[in-house]
């Protein structure tokens, strides 16, 4: 905490430029890195992607980043702050991202209690979802784990205990509770003395998702399979780029990565001293993000190549094992090394007989073709994978430590962004300890969570995912650039830029400023509404008895869960058109007072950050 100087107590300081950097960088690289990168290149034309995946980051990423960092280091507080001092009308953009923040936090860590969940598991041998447990009776294996996968059991069933549709609520898991609890009880402790415990577990936090990917590269370029995947992962397809979709989806990846709107990365550079290059901060926190998404899609597609190659050797070791009992063949007459030419000599010499054999499908392109995001490529995906590696208890271990660091950094930022305002408002009193005070964020956060532990709790948290982590981020990071460069002016903020880095911000910056990053946002926003207003939301429900199992059954949502997700849709964003009426129609009754009273409405009309 801030040392108290005559009185006055200082603001933080980082111990040093690495802590900082290892902050904002904690903050950008996270789950979706792992997770939904990979994915994007996957369906999107591999290596084409990269195109407008890198357009977004030059020309929407960076410069957002830059004038985050930058504004942050100026005024050196919370974004609530900043807003307040740019302009009173633009008060609601940091209540926004305040808002934005506490509600991303909520569902991004039951994900850690997850996480936590599985790691806890690993430590078994066999690993538990590799496997499927018996009845109740003991008498035969669980009929809905032999119906869908040993895999998809764990998941669906004994970690989340899941609903058939999100109208029926469930209970409490309480093994997740505990899990959630315990992953709130890290938060605070790296949290208990802001940015003096927050900038020590950054050093372990941050750097150690890189250890791990280094390890799993190395270990996943020597399975067999391996090549397959990484060729399907970065073979370009060109056609690809004509699809809409693929420039909306590459925009919206390199926003959300880089945990822009937030208001933790205004919050963490309002530490840094007021002479510090924070063009250079930007350019290198934005490019490493981007270089850790592609790092992280090579292993991950190693590895993925591998369970397909496994899946597809498997497949024809069913149909050997079909056509020798059939056809009374010798065990060793026909093998994996030569399945395509016998199978060949046998359709033409004994066609009848071969037709009367019930054959799978086996394509090696099908079995890379079921790919995965977010949660299914964590929980699902990648954990059936890790069964047959070899010493899979030690790379579900390496794994799930990964993802906790991942996740457990990310939360940094967003807790930064609602711990700050609070502090730089006074929205508490002063001689209540901020260990308390963070203690009870930690506290109401855990217990509004506690809805993500119920039966329903995964259809409620992909709402989260899907809703709050869109629209209001867009619309926050709009108005962010058309309050510094429209409100506050593009000439004042060079000059700032000027005395803090010793340099004007060049031609590039100030076009996408200006121009190009608010139109791109622009862009991006209505195409997503337009997207969204076409079609009926629906969720996936793993519903046991639906005629298709295992399967997922595609559901509407129910109208009063439709309200519920325009409200999380408007609700943290409100404060930015509620503020600015609320100034405005204060300042129209003090100009109706000045002129009653004979004074200037300007003088001592207080529009500082109390107000």
């Amino acid at each position: 905490m801030g040392k108290t100087v005559d009185g006055i107590k200082e603001r933080p300081k980082w111990d040093n430029k690495i802590q900082y950097l290892l902050s904002c960088i904690g903050c950008a690289v996270g789950l979706g890195n792992v997770w939904r990168f990979p994915y994007l290149c996957q369906i999107y034309g591999g290596g084409a992607f990269l195109i407008p995946y890198l357009i977004a980051l030059v020309f929407e990423g960076l410069p957002l980043l830059y004038l985050e960092l930058a504004i942050g280091q100026r005024f050196r507080i919370s974004a609530i702050g900043v807003w307040n001092s740019i302009s009173p009308f633009l008060g609601g953009v940091g209540i926004a991202s305040m808002a934005v923040s506490f509600l991303t936090n909520l569902y991004y860590n039951t994900i850690l209690a997850w996480v936590l969940w599985y790691f806890f598991h690993s430590f078994q041998d066999p690993l538990p979802w590799s496997q499927c447990p018996l009845n109740d009776n003991s008498t035969a294996f669980n009929k809905e784990c032999l119906d869908s996968t040993p895999v998809n059991y764990f998941w669906y069933r004994q970690t989340l205990n899941i609903t058939p549709d999100i109208e029926t609520s469930g209970s409490l898991q309480w093994t997740l509770v505990i899990c959630l609890a315990t992953t709130w009880c890290v938060i605070y402790i790296c949290f208990i003395r802001g940015i003096e415990t927050m900038g020590k577990a950054v050093y372990v936090t941050a750097t150690f998702p890189y250890l791990v990917l280094t390890i799993f590269l190395i270990q996943s370029l020597t399975l067999p399979g391996s090549t397959d995947g990484l060729i399907y992962l970065f073979t370009p397809d060109w056609n690809v780029l004509k699809n809409p979709q693929v420039w909306l989806d590459a925009a919206t990846q390199i926003f959300f990565s880089l945990s822009l709107a937030f208001g933790g990365l205004i919050a963490f550079s309002s530490y840094n001293p007021e002479k510090n290059n924070c063009e250079r901060d930007a350019v290198l926190v934005g490019v490493i993000n981007s270089i850790t998404s592609i790092y992280a899609a090579i292993p991950i597609f190693s590895i993925l190549g591998f369970k397909a190659t496994n899946n597809y050797n498997s497949c024809r070791m069913s149909n050997i094992l079909s056509l020798t009992n059939h056809l009374v063949i010798g065990d060793q007459n026909m093998t994996l090394a030569n399945y395509e030419q016998m199978l060949e000599y046998l359709n033409s010499t004994r066609p009848n007989e071969v037709a009367e054999v019930k054959l799978r499908s086996c394509d090696l392109q099908k079995f890379l073709d079921q790919s995965a995001s977010g949660t299914g490529l964590a929980f699902i995906v990648f954990t059936e994978a890790v069964i047959e590696m070899p010493g899979s208890q030690v790379w579900a271990v390496l794994f799930f430590v990964m993802l906790f660091s991942l996740g457990l950094s990310s939360t940094f930022g967003n807790m930064e962004g609602i711990l700050t305002p609070i502090r730089d408002l006074k929205l508490v009193p002063t001689w209540i300890p901020s260990e308390l005070v963070t203690a009870g964020v930690c506290l109401i956060s855990f217990l509004v969570a506690l809805v993500f532990t119920l039966g329903s709790g995964n259809y409620w948290l992909e709402i989260f995912n899907t809703y709050v982590g869109s629209v209001p981020l867009l619309i926050i990071a709009f108005f962010e650039l058309i309050g510094v460069i429209y409100f506050y002016g593009m000439q004042k903020f060079s000059d700032d830029i000027l005395f803090m880095t010793g340099k004007r911000p060049n031609i590039f910056w100030r076009v996408c400023w200006r121009f190009i990053s608010p139109l791109y946002l622009l862009v991006v926003f209505l195409a997503y509404v337009v997207i969204q207003a076409q079609q009926h939301p629906q969720y996936p429900a793993w519903n046991p008895d639906y005629v298709h199992f295992p399967e997922t059954e595609a559901k509407h949502y129910p109208d009063w869960v439709s309200a519920i997700i325009v409200i999380l849709s408007v609700f943290p964003v409100i404060s930015i058109p509620l503020v600015a009426i609320y100034r405005l129609i204060r300042c129209g009754l003090n100009r109706k007072s000045s002129k009653r009273f004979g004074t200037n409405p300007y003088i001592n009309n207080s529009y500082d950050i109390e107000t």
